[in-house]
């Protein structure tokens, strides 16, 4: 489901949809897509072969200079980085890296403190809601019918998310917590000591505004033609939101929010949005519903000599029966949040594995610990109810660590892959897969 090194961008794919790429230019009517249209996707997540995998990272000076994050992963954390708090290990299993080199040592960056220490970390997590506005030809928010064209979080729709497992606890087979904490506990079950937990602390913080220029965006309407969605081109949405130039200013949502120190690095940062998905190039390429990153800023005289990371995620809160599998309210940022835990810096490789629907046929093939995506591909339990606050809410089954490391028998708790339905995933992929998930001759 990354200046966006983020995998993991929650997407769907369209199949077959290619007539309903429409121009750019037009009325406003021609902007218009039927909800219909969401439903004949298959949700997965972006893969690191997409062009949006590696946007974001590198930024420029002022007069031109090019600059970029290079620091190396260290086996005792990351250091000469200002973010939030990490540890490192590795896991040891036959594969081959991305140039086809055999590679049987795999190093890894996660949030926290080794599960050894038997420590609490509690990250500050800031949500910040995100209205956005389509633009007209004229420059003034599009009207469709008497609606203007704006797609804003409402205060129900926050503090819907503030209230859901992600943030407050549930009961689940590994105990009472947060469902990330919780899954975290199951992957490092054997390893767990005393209080090990990784909590987060929700504060909603200013709300900041998106308005998406004429030509880069579609709307979607419901049975009453009234419009309830938006898709907006991928490039245009992170020029916007991603600051492209260092020293930051007040002209991007993440700079705004940044510069307000509503988001630091040492926080886990929501940018929540409201049935707001991305599309890449055109609609054949729709829609992201999601994805986990970090925004990298160079060290200075003025803010320190680190380089410092903002790890942050775009997740759009979704409608029921918008899409399908039971993809709908949370799924997105219940999906980013555990990439975020397990894959913080986007950057923890894997030997190759694939993840295959044994009823469509249609899968993925990746090399990196991105927690959601072997199952959100799965047309069989990709979402788990969760019934509390007076809601239920549809977080993703998680695959485990465990999975990733290619553990057999897994050394989760109850031997699991998955979480929190350990039914979900049961075996793992077929092993020592070359570049592309081809099998060794």
């Amino acid at each position: 489901m990354r200046k966006l090194s983020h995998k993991s961008a929650l997407c769907v794919v369209l199949c077959g949809l290619a007539s309903l790429a429409l121009a750019q230019t037009g009325s406003v009517q021609s902007k218009r897509l039927p909800t219909s249209f969401l439903q004949k996707v298959t949700p997965r997540t972006a893969h690191s072969a997409d062009p949006s995998f590696t946007a974001g990272r590198v930024k420029y000076l002022p007069n031109g200079t090019k600059i970029s994050s290079t620091t190396s992963l260290a086996t005792s954390g990351l250091p000469g980085v200002d973010s939030l708090a990490n540890w490192s290990d590795q896991f040891t299993a036959q594969g081959f890296d991305f140039f086809g080199n055999p590679q049987s040592v795999w190093p890894y960056t996660i949030v926290g403190t080794p599960p050894e220490s038997g420590q609490t970390t509690t990250f500050r997590a800031p949500i910040v809601p995100v209205t956005v506005d389509l633009l007209g030809p004229d420059g003034t928010v599009a009207v469709f019918e008497g609606h203007p064209l704006t797609f804003a979080p409402t205060p129900t729709i926050i503090n819907a998310i503030v209230k859901s497992p992600v943030f407050q606890p549930w009961f689940y087979t590994t105990g009472a917590g947060q469902f990330n904490d919780q899954a975290m506990r199951s992957e490092f079950a054997d390893k767990v000591h005393g209080n090990w937990h990784n909590f987060l602390a929700p504060v909603v913080r200013t709300g900041r505004r998106m308005q998406i220029p004429w030509g880069f965006w579609f709307f979607f309407t419901d049975a009453n033609n009234n419009p309830v969605g938006a898709a907006v081109d991928f490039n245009t949405f992170s020029g916007l939101f991603f600051p492209a130039t260092s020293p930051v200013d007040n002209s991007t949502t993440i700079g705004a929010a940044e510069l307000a120190h509503d988001i630091t690095t040492k926080d886990i940062s929501t940018f929540a949005f409201n049935n707001v998905f991305l599309y890449e190039g055109d609609l054949n390429n729709c829609c992201i519903l999601g994805f986990h990153t970090y925004d990298f800023e160079p060290g200075n005289g003025e803010n320190g000599i680190w380089e410092h990371r903002y790890v942050l995620n775009f997740s759009s809160w979704l409608p029921p029966q918008f899409f399908s599998f039971g993809f709908e309210d949370i799924t997105p940022l219940a999906h980013e949040m555990s990439e975020t835990y397990n894959d913080p810096f986007v950057n923890n490789q894997t030997p190759w594995y694939e993840s295959v629907d044994p009823f469509l046929g249609s899968g993925l093939c990746q090399d990196n610990l991105e927690t959601g995506d072997a199952i959100e591909v799965l047309t069989a339990n990709p979402v788990f109810a969760v019934s509390m606050n007076g809601r239920t809410y549809h977080p993703q089954n998680i695959p485990l660590f465990n999975w990733f490391a290619r553990q057999s028998p897994s050394l989760a708790h109850l031997g699991a892959y998955s979480f929190p339905d350990e039914t979900t995933l049961t075996a793992l992929s077929p092993g020592n897969l070359l570049p592309g998930c081809v099998p060794r001759p």
